[in-house]
């Protein structure tokens, strides 16, 4: 049964797309909605410059997903330059044929990353780090590339836009990374790539930067046939691009067909996004999908109905995607300071902002965005309070701290999965946790014996939830019989046996205790 709340509006994959790019905006160090600004340009460059239906839509979604990859190494990249975000967002402004600026660019973070140090031993340090940079074209941007294609196929891109998407470094005078040259590299990245650098000097200094941009690159990493034309029309181009809103741009601009996404492939879809979010550190390797998996099994053994079990399993693979947004850096340390620690807290609230749109998305995102919260209020980042904690809030608080404990990190080891069963109950006791919720969390992880029923909640079933819903929205007992498939017959006597077990008489007094259960959900 859908809960009526539930929007059944299918989900475009433009949308999804859409949103994951906010979150490579914020990995890479960019202002949000940066990748849509560039897909708007791109598409249309690419109706200028004579692209097919094919090759344009590649451009609009490479546009969008420029960055899919670039989530992985980051750990390593940060290991040498410190916060990686923040010198990605210098290094974009950068033409990547200037070594000498990259080189100097690189010291620099070098310096700040270990300002302690005396003379000496920052001489030594510098020495090692810049020792490893070769790294960056043999090991790091083919590493993005691979990681990007990989991803794409398991989105189900088309093969052309595989091989776009792992071309993002490639330049026109074949000094890139791979190392195409001129039009062997797919007319959907030429586009795309100019129509990034373009949004990128747009910010910094209108039209005339950005117009002094490509002429200056045009030869080296841009094709010169494609500057011309973007010359010509820079103003057609760019205008607007201040203007709101983006999003609903960016979606009229999608080419060709619009493509929808099926429960199938949506699941596989947050389960792609999940990988990408875990690669940003060797200490999250797999977490999203351990948190999906346990979390979905803590709910069915809770008594959830199966609506809910699958908003929690997408939950439980997109709530860490916020953590894009923050420095790998922090992520590998095993100590913070206080504003190391706020950063950190901003996760949370990164995944509930990139997943606010459409509806469907927004319904995940302001439950996986809640996987920090504690019914004493000293969760984050909306410092809840138990009473506004719904089941499944509490469930993937639950099932997400089980994960991390019995995971690795830079400041534990991980814990046996005894241990954890033993620090969650004691969160409990201190009336952090939920209770019933930690209880279904165990034995989903096989740290407790199942209870043999399902019931859940002044005793409902699963069922008698599903019916308390359409109760408390209003439906008739004719119109809740034929929305769950049962008889007339069935749907009063689980309506007798609903206000038996929670004590009331009428359907007013029904829809309030699933109010104050959040039952509604």
């Amino acid at each position: 049964m859908a809960d009526s709340s539930v929007d059944s509006t299918p989900l475009r994959l433009a949308e999804l797309m859409a949103a994951l790019s906010i979150a490579t905006d914020l990995g890479m160090g960019q202002p949000m909605e940066h990748a849509m600004r560039t897909c708007i340009v791109a598409v249309r460059l690419g109706e200028a410059a004579g692209l097919s239906d094919a090759e344009l839509r590649d451009a609009y979604y490479e546009a969008l997903l420029r960055y899919i990859g670039c989530n992985a190494d980051t750990y390593w990249l940060s290991s040498i330059v410190g916060d990686e975000i923040a010198l990605r967002t210098e290094y974009a402004e950068i033409d990547t044929a200037d070594i000498e600026s990259t080189v100097e660019m690189v010291v620099r973070y070098i310096r700040q990353a270990n300002a302690g140090a005396n003379p000496q031993q920052m001489a030594q340090i510098i020495d090692q780090k810049m020792a490893e940079l070769p790294l960056v074209t043999t090991s790091f941007f083919p590493g993005h590339c691979e990681v990007a294609k990989r991803l794409a196929t398991r989105l189900n891109f088309p093969e052309s836009f595989v091989q776009t998407v792992g071309q993002i470094y490639a330049r026109w005078d074949g000094q890139g990374v791979p190392a195409l040259k001129g039009e062997a590299i797919s007319p959907a990245m030429l586009v795309a790539g100019l129509a990034h650098d373009a949004v990128i000097f747009y910010n910094l200094g209108g039209v005339a930067a950005t117009t002094a941009m490509a002429r200056q690159r045009s030869g080296g990493a841009h094709a010169p046939w494609l500057v011309e034309i973007f010359y010509e029309r820079a103003e057609t181009l760019l205008a607007g691009l201040d203007a709101e809103p983006t999003w609903q741009t960016v979606l009229d601009l999608e080419p060709g067909a619009q493509h929808t996404l099926d429960d199938a492939a949506f699941d596989t879809a947050c389960e792609a996004i999940a990988d990408f979010t875990d690669i940003k550190s060797p200490y999250f390797l797999n977490h999203s999908r351990h948190v999906a998996d346990l979390a979905a099994g803590a709910a069915q053994e809770y008594g959830l109905p199966p609506d809910d079990v699958r908003l929690v399993r997408r939950a439980g693979y997109l709530h860490d995607l916020g953590k894009v947004g923050i420095s790998a850096g922090i992520w590998g340390k095993s100590a913070l300071t206080n504003r190391e620690w706020e950063k950190v807290r901003l996760h949370a609230y990164y995944t509930e902002r990139v997943l606010a749109r459409p509806t469907k998305l927004a319904e995940i995102g302001a439950l996986a965005g809640l996987h920090h919260e504690r019914l004493d209020c000293s969760g984050y980042h909306r410092n809840c309070s138990g009473t506004m904690l719904s089941p499944t809030a509490r469930i993937l608080a639950a099932a997400n701290s089980f994960c991390s404990m019995t995971e690795h990190r830079a400041h534990k080891p991980a814990y046996a999965p005894e241990r954890a069963a033993e620090a969650l109950t004691a969160a409990v006791k201190d009336g952090c946790l939920c209770g019933d919720a930690v209880k279904a969390v165990l034995v989903a992880a096989g740290q407790q014996a199942p209870t043999g029923k399902k019931e859940r909640i002044a005793g409902l079933s699963r069922r008698e939830i599903e019916v308390l819903r359409l109760l408390a929205r209003g439906y008739t007992m004719h119109q809740t019989a034929a929305e769950l498939t049962i008889t007339y017959k069935t749907v009063d006597r689980h309506i007798q046996n609903i206000y038996t077990k929670i004590n009331v008489s009428t359907r007013a007094g029904a829809t309030l205790f699933a109010m104050e259960n959040n039952l509604l959900m």
